[in-house]
């Protein structure tokens, strides 16, 4: 096929996601000598107006995973935010080190959904935003080398393509519910209400966190104040240049605790092309 413009389109709290789409979107650019245009969705000014791609783009649209699927309260945006048009797609997923369970699955269905037609996709393994432990280091030199390669392989098939192709084949079940985090204990751990506190001798009102939350639930006046939802995507937290956002829900915690307790092996990433 005629490809003529690479995309890499992102929601991206922390940068790792970002970094994902990036490697592999600048390969694809590489290998097929083209540039690539950039689409971040994080903040809500971004989420303002309806996307529309065209069928010579081949557009790399990542998301990380919460709960084992795509981050719900974004998930309506996915749904109504973007018009493929016949675009090609390549759908990344980030996940913590834990399991990136449906939330491929669940992202190939929304795009091919929106009018975009998968061709391949991949879950790349991170650092939890939970923690400094669970995939420390993570992306490293080899899941960079992996990302850039599916980049590569991907740009290839859309341009060998001839015809358009059956959906990509992933792992998961798209309609899957979301994951139960559970604490030590082993039982659901319940922190929905959960939100980020400020410690007030180290916070010096930059208003760094009211900038980078996605949902815009921090008060910008007054940032010790959440009045809005919180996804706990940690980006108030991982962005505050003095370490003042902490969250000390129990179950939280705990919830956190448990991971660091079980998931500290190398969770492997997934290439489906």
């Amino acid at each position: 096929m005629d490809i003529k413009r690479i995309w890499a389109v992102w929601f991206s709290p922390v940068g790792g996601t970002e970094n994902a789409v990036m490697t592999a979107a600048s390969a694809a650019a590489d290998e097929l000598e083209l540039p690539v245009k950039k689409l971040d969705f994080t903040l809500p000014a971004a989420r303002k107006e309806i996307t529309v791609f065209e069928n010579t783009d081949l557009v790399f649209f990542a998301m990380p995973t919460y709960a084992g699927k795509t981050p719900n309260k974004i998930l309506p945006w996915l749904q109504s935010g973007f018009a493929g048009n016949g675009a090609l797609a390549a759908p990344v997923v980030t996940f913590g080190n834990r399991s990136y369970d449906n939330s491929l699955a669940e992202l190939c269905a929304v795009l091919e959904a929106d009018g975009f037609h998968t061709i391949a996709g991949a879950a790349f393994a991170v650092r939890h935003v939970f923690s400094d432990t669970l995939g420390a280091g993570r992306p490293d030199g080899g899941d960079a080398a992996l990302m850039a390669d599916f980049g590569r392989s991907c740009g290839r098939k859309a341009a060998e393509l001839t015809e358009i192709p059956a959906p990509v084949e992933v792992s998961g079940d798209a309609a899957a519910p979301y994951y139960v985090p559970k604490g030590v204990d082993g039982q659901p751990a319940k922190f929905l209400p959960a939100k980020p506190r400020t410690d007030t001798g180290k916070c010096v009102g930059c208003g760094t966190c009211a900038a980078v939350c996605p949902v815009a639930s921090i008060n910008p006046d007054n940032v010790t104040e959440v009045p809005g939802i919180c996804i706990k995507c940690h980006a108030c937290v991982r962005r505050c240049p003095t370490g003042a956002k902490y969250f000390d829900d129990p179950a939280f915690l705990s919830h956190k605790a448990m991971l660091e307790e079980n998931f500290q092996r190398r969770a492997e990433s997934a290439v489906f092309i």
